[in-house]
C-alpha cells in the first residue's frame, strides 16, 4: 500500500460514518484522497475532512477506480451489490454491514480478539482476489461482548454465556436519536408524538425487540450476537443466549452478561485478566459508586464511555447459583468501538500489513 492512500467512505453522512470521519482525523490515518459516498438523498451535501469541505457523490459504476480501501457503513442491500465491486476493482473493503459477516471465508474481525487472523490473512502470500480483499466488522454488541470474554476464556474457558443487551437509540440512526428527543420534549409538555423510527414509543419507555422475530421466538438482532460472537471466538458450539432491549439513551450500550466457566475463577483474578487486555478499563468499586456507565454526567468520578473508544467492564461479581460462575457489567460507546473505531483499527492493521 502506498502511503497516502485514497480511501473511500461508503455512509458518509450517517451517525457512524460521521464518527468514522472524525477517527481517522484522530488518528492521523494515512489519507492521501478521501471519496464520501451517500445515498441519492444527501447527493450536495458536504462533510468536513481535515478542515476541507468535500461534496457526497453517490455510487455509481467504476466509481471504486483507484482506491485503496473503502470502509462501508450503509444497509445491507446496499452492501451486497457494492462491497464485491469495490474489492474487484482493487481496493480493500471494511464493511460493517451485517452481510457477509457469517460467510465462511470471510473474516469477521475485533482486531484485540482476532487480529492474528486478520494477520494471517494479509501475509499468506500471492495476489489476494477480490472475496480476501472483504473484511467484515461485527454488530455494535458483540465487539463490546467479544472484547470482555477473549481474556477471561484464554484464562479460564468459557462454558455458557447469558447476554442481555441495552442498546442506545444511537444504533438504530440518526433518526431514531431524534425521535427520542422529539418524545422527550412531547411527553415533558403533553404533547403526543407517534413513533417513527420504532413500533412503539421510546421515550420513557424500553423495547424488548431490536429486528425482526424469527420463527425460534429470537430477533435478529440476538441472532447476530449468538452467532458473530461463536465465530469471532472460534467457538462454534459455544452455549449462548441473548436478549437485546432499547432502551431510552442517545449513546452507548450496556451489557449484562452472565457466564459460567470450565475452571474456577475469582472476581479479583477475573478483574486482573480483564484490566491487562488491551482496550479493556476496569470499573469496580460499586461501594464509591464506580461502574461503567455511558453518560455519568457533569461532576461524576465515573468516565463514561460515551464518545470514547474503551470498553468498560465492571459490577464483577461471583454467580453463587452455579459452579465457576460471575457476573458482569460491560459499557461501550456503539458508534465507536462498536463501529467507527473498530473499522479504522482493521484498516491500521492493513496499512501497517501492507505498506
Amino acid at each position: 500500500m502506498k502511503r497516502g492512500l485514497k480511501v473511500a467512505v461508503v455512509g458518509a453522512t450517517g451517525a457512524v460514518g460521521r464518527e468514522l470521519l472524525a477517527i481517522l482525523e484522530q488518528r492521523s490515518f494515512p489519507v492521501g484522497e478521501l471519496v464520501a459516498f451517500a445515498s441519492e438523498r444527501s447527493v450536495g451535501k458536504t462533510i468536513r475532512f481535515r478542515g476541507e469541505a468535500l461534496a457526497c457523490q453517490i455510487l455509481r459504476e467504476d466509481c471504486f477506480a483507484g482506491v485503496d480501501l473503502a470502509f462501508f457503513d450503509a444497509s445491507d442491500a446496499v452492501s451486497k451489490t457494492w462491497v464485491p465491486k469495490a474489492a474487484e476493482s482493487g481496493a480493500w473493503v471494511v464493511d460493517n454491514s451485517a452481510t457477509f459477516r457469517l460467510e465462511e471465508d470471510i473474516l469477521l474481525s475485533v482486531p484485540e480478539v482476532n487480529g492474528d487472523l486478520l494477520k494471517r490473512k494479509l501475509h499468506a502470500g500471492g495476489s489476494p482476489d477480490a472475496r480476501q480483499r472483504m473484511i467484515a466488522g461485527p454488530n455494535c454488541s458483540t465487539v463490546q461482548l467479544v472484547m470482555a470474554l477473549k481474556p477471561l476464556h484464554e484464562a479460564w474457558g468459557l462454558k455458557r454465556v447469558v447476554v442481555s443487551s441495552y442498546q442506545s437509540t444511537s444504533g438504530a440512526g440518526t433518526a431514531a436519536m431524534e425521535e427520542l428527543s422529539s418524545q422527550t420534549l412531547g411527553a415533558l409538555n403533553r404533547k403526543s408524538i407517534p413513533a417513527k423510527a420504532f413500533s412503539h414509543g421510546i421515550a420513557f419507555n424500553c423495547i424488548p425487540q431490536i429486528g425482526g422475530v424469527r420463527d425460534d421466538g429470537y430477533t435478529s438482532e440476538e441472532a447476530k450476537i449468538i452467532a458473530e460472537s461463536r465465530k469471532i471466538l472460534e467457538l462454534p458450539g459455544l452455549r449462548i443466549s441473548a436478549t437485546a432491549v432499547r432502551v431510552p439513551t442517545f449513546s452507548s450500550h450496556g451489557e449484562s452478561v452472565n457466564i459460567e466457566f470450565e475452571r474456577a475463577v475469582t472476581p479479583e483474578e477475573a478483574r486482573a485478566a480483564l484490566a491487562a487486555f488491551p482496550g479493556i478499563v476496569v470499573q469496580d468499586e460499586p461501594k464509591r459508586f464506580i461502574y461503567p456507565m455511558g453518560n455519568p454526567g457533569d461532576g461524576s468520578r465515573v468516565e463514561g464511555a460515551s464518545g470514547r473508544d474503551a470498553v468498560y467492564v465492571g459490577r464483577i461479581r461471583k454467580d453463587p447459583s452455579v459452579e465457576n460462575g460471575l457476573n458482569l457489567w460491560v459499557v461501550s460507546d456503539n458508534l465507536r468501538k462498536g463501529a467507527a473505531l473498530n473499522a479504522v483499527q482493521i484498516g491500521e492493521v492493513l496499512v501497517e500489513s501492507l505498506r
